[in-house]
């Protein structure tokens, strides 16, 4: 029997699930507290063993903080918007986001924000050029020596790449992610950003000594959930929500059915729509985050714990920040965002499709999954149409990361894989 060990090195957890390649079942399964203090390497080999080990090893990380992006593009509706949410969909957080020309104020607001790597964009092929290159050769002076993926004007981006490897940036040169206002091909620059994660971030973070966990990780955590919610879209052929409510921060993934008149009719997103994103809500989680879930409960006026100094969490107060969380990052996963003060939203989805709701998180696997996606399913109030026929499952075994690890090599176990949900 030929088998895969998957493993999600988180922030607090390391998680390993042993699958049959040949079935797609999942054998055993393990969790161990993630030796980040240490070497992390020590906490994947414990996690491995736990489970038998296997034929295969597939990894992915969150661990350090994952993966901190910034973007940089030419306006904030259009590239710039464009630019955010494929770096959404290549599972970084997205830290910063600039528009038009960077000068220096912008530049020390960047550096500020302490990307791991830059995705500089801008111009549709046949726009402007300008921009791109202004950019470039601001980042190229600017000292800071973050890797860039350049993925703006097809005409700028060779010179925008010369400028910034001239001065010792590393760069990757790839397609634009806007081609054509309202056509978003996140693909290259997704690809791109992965290989700057494998090669520039994992290493960078210290988080094991020598070469051999860098060699293992193969992309960032939410991106394999993506991968994964996408393997679960094609095996039911209906649109799924998938909730995951963490620590730190919570995690909202939709893979919804193309419309055409949304993709291409006179209600077409001018910064294009991708049918199968993330947001990630950095001010929501039930533990470091639970402050944020306080002050943007209040904001939405949904009830929320009292987490006052000194007083103790319980698995009641846990319960609650969950269900708060979840609700708000849906509401702002279903109505979109704002780019700036006074602008309009984009980027909302239209849930009301969704067949396939997943709840995910150590709240929900513990007890408190029922009444998190009650308060997700139940927010009449929350400015966005609830999905109309929906059915919940949690993913107690953690098994959509697994299956967007596998996803690529081993697609039939991936399918079936998620069919155990």
């Amino acid at each position: 029997m030929s088998t895969a060990v998957c493993v999600d090195v988180g922030s607090t957890y390391t998680k390993a699930c042993g699958v049959d390649l040949a079935s797609g079942r999942l054998l055993a399964r393990s969790e161990v507290p993630t030796t980040a203090g240490s070497d992390v390497l020590a906490g994947v080999d414990e996690a491995v063993g736990a489970v038998g080990g296997g034929d295969a090893l597939y990894v992915c990380s969150s661990a350090g903080g994952g993966l901190r992006l910034a973007v940089v593009g030419y306006e904030a509706l259009v590239t710039a918007e464009a630019g955010h949410r494929v770096g959404l969909s290549a599972g970084a957080r997205v830290v910063h986001v600039a528009a038009g020309p960077l000068d220096g104020r912008a530049v020390a607001a960047l550096r500020a924000a302490r990307p791991d790597v830059i995705l500089l964009v801008g111009g549709t092929d046949g726009g402007d050029e300008e921009t791109l290159r202004h950019n470039a050769g601001r980042l190229a002076t600017s000292r800071m020596r973050v890797p860039v993926v350049v993925a703006g004007n097809a005409a700028a981006a060779p010179d925008a790449g010369r400028v910034l490897s001239g001065r010792g940036v590393p760069v990757t040169v790839t397609a634009n992610v806007l081609p054509r206002i309202g056509v978003l091909e996140p693909g290259p620059a997704r690809a791109a950003i992965r290989e700057v994660f494998l090669h520039h971030v994992i290493g960078g973070k210290k988080l094991s000594r020598g070469t051999r966990f860098a060699s293992l990780v193969r992309c960032a955590t939410p991106d394999a959930v993506l991968a994964g919610v996408s393997v679960l879209a094609d095996v039911t052929a209906a649109g799924v929500l998938v909730v995951d409510v963490g620590g730190a921060t919570t995690d909202v993934y939709s893979a919804l059915v193309p419309d055409a008149e949304l993709t291409h009719g006179p209600q077409a997103d001018v910064a294009g729509t991708l049918w199968r994103s993330r947001t990630v809500e950095g001010d929501l989680g039930v533990g470091v985050g639970a402050p944020g879930v306080v002050a943007a409960a209040s904001a939405e006026k949904l009830p929320a714990p009292d987490i006052a100094a000194g007083r103790p969490f319980n698995a009641g107060t846990d319960r609650a920040l969950a269900c708060a969380a979840a609700a708000i990052a849906v509401r702002r996963h279903a109505r979109g965002h704002s780019p700036g003060p006074g602008q309009p939203r984009t980027g909302g989805r239209d849930l009301r499709d969704v067949r396939l709701v997943v709840g995910s998180g150590g709240v929900l696997r513990h007890g408190g999954g029922d009444a998190v996606l009650d308060a997700v399913l139940g927010d009449t109030a929350g400015g966005w149409v609830l999905p109309r026929a929906a059915r919940r499952v949690i993913d107690t075994e953690y098994v959509l990361a697994a299956a967007g690890l596998l996803a690529e090599d081993h697609p039939d176990a991936a399918a079936a894989l998620v069919n155990s949900l």
